[in-house]
């Protein structure tokens, strides 16, 4: 069996931003940022141009994505015990266990995940970028899909959605 896909890997698509992981025993990182990567594969049928579709078509896609990453600290919107509350005054609160902390709420995002990984990270990319593509281009048949979000060389948060037809 013959497949395509195009993959996409450029310097350009990154996002810098603070956050902190919470671990399973309930002890979290110090606030923190990192310069993350994005990169990606998309699977599917070839046209009858031989594209399975032009990345000049995809990569402002997936830098959208990045941008609204970009330079802002990333809550986990749906985490058991982190709670944040937007304040009048327009400061976000956020609080876990003992921690709280006051942030302009423009440069907060608050993400639905359940904790500010790499893979989370991947996943949301992932599943907005393949949601963009079917409004984009509904015609686009894709077989499957890859995102990877590295904070560091050699080290990624990988996504993966296959299409089970």
């Amino acid at each position: 069996m013959e497949r395509w896909s195009i993959a996409i890997d450029k310097e350009y698509l990154k996002f810098s931003c603070a956050h902190f992981l919470i671990f399973a025993d309930g002890s979290k990182e110090r606030l923190h940022g990192h310069n993350y990567h994005v990169s990606s594969e998309i699977d599917g049928l070839l046209s009858q141009f031989g594209l399975v579709i032009d990345f000049t078509m995809v990569k402002p896609i997936i830098k959208s994505l990045c941008d609204q990453l970009d330079e802002h600290w990333i809550i986990p919107g749906e985490h058991a015990e982190l709670r944040y509350t937007h304040r009048d005054d327009g400061h976000t609160e956020v609080v876990y266990r003992t921690c709280r902390y006051l942030a302009p709420t423009s440069e907060v995002v608050v993400l639905p995940v359940n904790n500010t990984s790499a893979e989370n990270f991947a996943a949301w990319i992932g599943r907005n970028l393949m949601v963009r593509l079917q409004e984009s281009f509904g015609t686009l048949s894709v077989r499957s899909l890859r995102v990877a979000v590295s904070e560091t060389p050699g080290q990624a948060g990988v996504y993966h959605r296959a299409d089970p037809g």
